[in-house]
Parts: C-alpha cells; sequence; structure tokens
C-alpha cells in the first residue's frame, strides 16, 4: 500500500501521513453514499455491492469503484480490502458482518447493530473469534454539545441526576414506506431501531443502564406498515433516575427535531434542534456556547467525517471514541426490551 497524506477530518485540520487503506461498501443506499465520500477521502473504496446492481452500478461510477451484485462476490474478487462497511436493512446487518468478519475484514456497521441482541452477540462473538474490529455508526457520541454534557455529568458537574425526558419527533409520510424494507418487521425492526436508536444510545451514554420499562406503542397514522409510529415510554433507570420517552414519525408535514431535558441535584439542563445538537436551557451555565461554533451545519446529522477519522484511529491503534460491538448491544437490548414488554 503507497503512503497518502490526508486531511484527518474538515473541522480539526490536521496533517497525517498513514496507509491508504481499501474499503468497501455492502448496501447501495442513501447513507452508503455518506460512507463513500469519507472513504474517498480517507483512502481508496475499492467495491461497492447491492442485489438491486443499479444502485450499485450507480454509486461505484462516482466514486471509480467496482461494483458487485452481492457480498459474497465481492469478497472474493476483492481479497485485499481492509474494511467493509455495512450499510444494508437492518435486519440483514448481521449476516452481512458476519460474512465480511469470517473474511478477515474489519467492519463498520450502520445503526442499529442488529434488530435482536441474539444477532448482535454472534457478530461480537465472530469479531473477537477472528480477531477482527466491528465498529458502530453512533452518531450522537460525536455531537459537541452531547459530548460536553456527558463529561459534565461524569465529572458530577450536575450531581445526583433526577429526571429526564428525551422527545423524538419526525415526519415520515407514506411515501417513505412505500416499497421499501422500512416499516417491516424482519427487516426494519421497528421505529425505535431505524429512527431513533442513536438519541437512545445518547442517552444510554449519558445517564446509564435502564431497570425497567412501562408504556404504550402504537401504529395511529401508517397502517400499512409493520412497526409502530409512535410510543410513550417510562423509564427508570439503574441509577436511581426516572423518565420518559415520547416517539413519533407523524409529525405534520415535516421535522420536529429531537429535545432532552434533564432535572439534576447542581442543576436543570435542555438539549434541542434538529438532531439534539442545541442547548436550549442551562441553569446553571455549565456547557459552553464556544462548542457549537466550530460545529458546520452540514455535520449535524450524522458525523459521519468525525466517525470516519475515529476508524482510521481505531484501526491504527490510536487514541479514539470509536463504538465498538459492545458498546452498540446496549441500545439493541433496550430496544428490545421495550419491544418485548410493550406489545404493539
Amino acid at each position: 500500500m503507497g503512503v497518502k497524506t490526508i486531511c484527518r477530518n474538515s473541522i480539526e485540520k490536521v496533517q497525517i501521513c498513514r496507509m491508504e487503506y481499501r474499503f468497501a461498501i455492502v448496501g447501495c443506499g442513501r447513507i452508503a453514499e455518506k460512507h463513500a465520500a469519507c472513504m474517498t477521502r480517507l483512502g481508496k473504496l475499492v467495491a461497492v455491492c447491492d442485489p438491486n446492481f443499479q444502485k450499485a452500478e450507480s454509486l461505484a461510477a462516482n466514486h471509480q469503484a467496482r461494483a458487485y451484485d452481492s457480498l459474497e462476490a465481492m469478497l472474493a474478487a476483492e481479497p485485499f480490502i481492509d474494511l467493509v462497511s455495512i450499510c444494508s436493512p437492518n435486519g440483514l446487518h448481521a449476516t452481512h458482518a458476519v460474512t465480511a468478519l469470517e473474511h478477515n475484514k474489519h467492519v463498520l456497521c450502520e445503526k442499529p447493530l442488529a434488530i435482536s441482541s441474539q444477532d448482535a452477540l454472534q457478530m461480537i462473538d465472530t469479531a473477537k473469534r477472528c480477531d477482527k474490529k466491528l465498529l458502530v455508526v453512533k452518531s450522537s457520541r460525536y455531537t459537541p454539545c452531547i459530548r460536553a454534557l456527558q463529561a459534565a455529568i461524569t465529572s458530577h458537574q450536575l450531581g445526583k441526576i433526577y429526571s429526564f425526558h428525551l422527545n423524538a419527533v419526525w415526519n415520515r409520510p407514506d411515501a417513505y414506506y412505500e416499497n421499501s424494507w422500512k416499516g417491516t418487521l424482519s427487516l426494519d425492526g421497528g421505529t425505535l431501531f431505524t429512527q431513533f436508536s442513536h438519541y437512545l444510545d445518547a442517552l444510554l451514554w449519558l445517564l446509564g443502564d435502564v431497570q425497567a420499562v412501562h408504556g404504550f406503542r402504537t401504529r395511529a397514522s401508517h397502517q400499512s406498515i409493520e412497526v409502530e409510529d409512535s410510543g410513550a415510554i417510562a423509564l427508570s433507570m439503574k441509577s436511581g433516575a426516572i423518565g420518559s420517552l415520547h416517539y413519533s414519525v407523524n409529525a405534520f408535514a415535516k421535522n420536529v427535531g429531537i429535545s432532552l431535558e434533564i432535572v439534576a441535584e447542581k442543576g436543570t439542563i435542555q438539549l434541542g434542534g434538529a438532531y439534539m445538537n442545541e442547548i436550549v436551557y442551562q441553569q446553571p451555565i455549565l456547557l459552553s456556547e464556544d462548542i457549537l461554533s466550530a460545529y458546520p451545519a452540514s455535520h449535524q446529522a450524522s458525523n459521519h467525517e468525525q466517525i470516519f477519522a475515529d476508524v482510521i484511529n481505531v484501526l491504527e491503534g490510536k487514541e479514539n471514541n470509536m463504538a465498538d460491538g459492545d458498546v452498540a448491544l446496549k441500545t439493541v437490548v433496550l430496544i428490545e426490551k421495550i419491544y418485548q414488554e410493550i406489545l404493539l
């Protein structure tokens, strides 16, 4: 492999020299383009695959890569791939990740890790057995105000957490689900998996594990789908904090946003905005508004540039904030618990 000088990411503007990594993608839907763009900047996108070969050809043509119609065909023809990004439907993550790991490739999996804890554990066990990295996209962990809040909680600046409320309200019209895997039990798994798992991951990162869940789920508007479109959940945490989760994809015409309020011994804080990326209220002032000043609006939804910078750090044995399979398993377990205990 050749040596290439690259910019680590557009925020830090750090120049580093490293080996050029060879990447591949399985699943050529919308999110795959974000992966492809980062891969092209950080190394070489060698190949992509999708059973819809036209999608694979289109993505490949945009990035001078080769297209395949299956993961098996791609891995057989491309033995020197270093890492495979799993961008396929949720219900296929486990199968695709296990196949790539067993072909001696590192894996970066889009959220959610899987739609069952059994599948997630299989992925984790395979990565350990094959001595390969299983990394997971957890974009909210890179949002500056969430990172700053996590640091404040960890350093006990808020004291004991008493209660919280996570509100997630987006718009997904009927057309979003038409002729798609989205909204199906087998490939989507549920609205918490597909739409809001990043924010549940953030909740667990901030407040720790959940002890018990109670509440309601319903299909209020989208009668053609197999999963819920809204829910109201009461949560008790192992720390003793109590709180609630309200989520919906039934907002009229457009997304409302994501908000999190935390009431604690030494302060009260509310994050909000389109992606829980703004400081709405805090008393006393714990988080500096300066943390948002260098955060481009174009990165607020996904943070993939920062994530891929950390992927490289992991592969090179450097300090990183990357989520692995064990971390991502916690969100799968929580959503599975909600779905098992609160029937639709």
